[in-house]
């Protein structure tokens, strides 16, 4: 009997043992999934080799529907966002936001993050898992005439190396920036670095 159960011991223990050995072989050989050539916004804003390197790995990568919609922000719809789940969660997200008036875009709410000054367009902020930048595209005629400011963040959840992160959110803004001043025909190129 007690061979037996010895023995069951030894057979479960090996089964166990296969069994994790197989989901960590599974876990270690997955990649992040391949994103087309650009993405966002009818494919413009950013190069998916850019974004790919911040992502974790997983099975699957969708956008969410309104990120194929074009860039446009109006009085109507003052705000876009692009958003990219990986195995159905959130872990790239782009939203460009119009504002009428500079003093209305507000971060303090980053403050727990300890974000630094970032030197893009009128006024930055870079966090560990995060950039907000905002820039000037038609200024206000006086202080209670709306002018267009343009508030962008980008977010990227779960990247595998948050150094790579911290280093690529900079440019990775820039490029955003670039984009929306030209999506939205801004004039002189206001948000120079």
């Amino acid at each position: 009997m007690r061979r037996l159960s010895r023995a069951a011991v030894a057979v479960s223990t090996a089964m166990v043992t296969a069994c994790l050995l197989a989901s960590c072989t599974a876990s270690e050989g997955k990649a992040v999934p391949k994103l087309p050539e650009r993405i966002c916004w009818g494919g413009g804003a950013f190069a998916g080799s850019d974004v790919a390197p911040l992502l974790p790995s997983g099975d699957k990568a969708e956008f969410s529907p309104q990120s194929g919609d074009a860039f446009a922000l109006t009085k109507e719809l003052d705000s876009v966002t692009c958003t990219l789940y990986i195995d159905g969660n959130t872990r790239f997200q782009a939203i460009a936001t119009r504002r009428n008036f500079a003093e209305s875009i507000e971060w303090s709410s980053w403050d727990a993050a300890d974000p630094k000054p970032l030197d893009l367009g009128d006024k930055g902020i870079i966090y560990d898992t995060g950039v907000h930048t905002y820039f000037t595209c038609e200024p206000a005629k006086n202080p209670r005439s709306p002018g267009k400011y343009i508030e962008l963040r980008i977010h990227a959840d779960h990247a595998p190396d948050k150094s790579k992160l911290q280093a690529a959110l900079p440019a990775l803004m820039e490029d955003f920036m670039a984009y929306a001043q030209r999506e939205l025909k801004c004039p002189g190129g206001s948000a120079g670095r």
